[in-house]
């Protein structure tokens, strides 16, 4: 399954996590409807967060953060174009990253950092994700779930040597999420992304996406 995405979206995953609920014993009657509850111990959820940029209105990401905090998912991944960016103009650039990780300083849970063509669309912009984020692709598991976060803005071989690696070391996990910024499976001419799907094709995967504005699911 491959979803391009602009909505905020919370994911339940299988894993192993949550505990059952302890209550009183009564007779009759309870004050509740049920004792099952979401987070069952075979799930965990995650949210994701996608393109900001492109015509944002202020104050919505703000209240997103706001939503996400109610939601209290144990992390959020983001698929790209975080800040307006497609600048050289270093000031603007620190200034425009010091809001976004002001508003990301707020979250109670952690945040994945993914470049969308906004974030990363030149020399300067790639020098000052390295300098903030370091690795622009990179992978981390969780609860037996493996991530793979790529740079959609640049060649992909070696990308797709590493995402080949790392699905050599990771052949026991039971799902795959890879997260990009180009739905580079809807475009022509991406070899190396065809590739990677390849390596893809005979493990449970999900590819979530951003760029387009619309919510897809191919």
């Amino acid at each position: 399954m491959r979803v391009s995405i602009v909505l905020l979206l919370l994911i339940s995953s299988l894993a192993p996590v949550a505990q059952d609920f302890e209550v009183e014993n009564l007779e009759g009657p309870v004050p509740w409807s049920n004792l099952k509850a979401n987070n069952k111990s075979e799930r965990f959820q995650f949210a994701i967060v996608t393109d900001r940029t492109g015509g944002h209105r202020p104050g919505v990401f703000r209240d997103a953060i706001n939503k996400l905090n109610l939601l209290q998912p144990e992390f959020v991944v983001s698929v790209g174009d975080l800040i307006e960016g497609y600048t050289e103009d270093r000031e603007r650039i620190a200034a425009e990253w010091n809001e976004f990780n002001g508003f990301i300083d707020n979250l109670q849970m952690p945040f994945f950092y993914l470049p969308g063509n906004h974030d990363y669309s030149n020399k300067v912009m790639a020098d000052e994700w390295e300098k903030r984020f370091g690795p622009d692709y990179y992978h981390f598991k969780y609860q037996d779930v493996l991530f793979i976060c790529l740079n959609s803005n640049v060649e992909m071989y070696k990308q797709y040597r590493y995402v080949r690696n790392v699905l050599d070391e990771e052949q026991d996990v039971k799902w795959t999420i890879v997260l990009i910024h180009h739905p580079l499976f809807t475009l022509p001419g991406n070899e190396n992304w065809y590739r990677i799907e390849e390596l893809l094709k005979e493990r449970k995967h999900t590819v979530f996406a951003g760029h387009n504005h619309r919510y897809v699911k191919y």
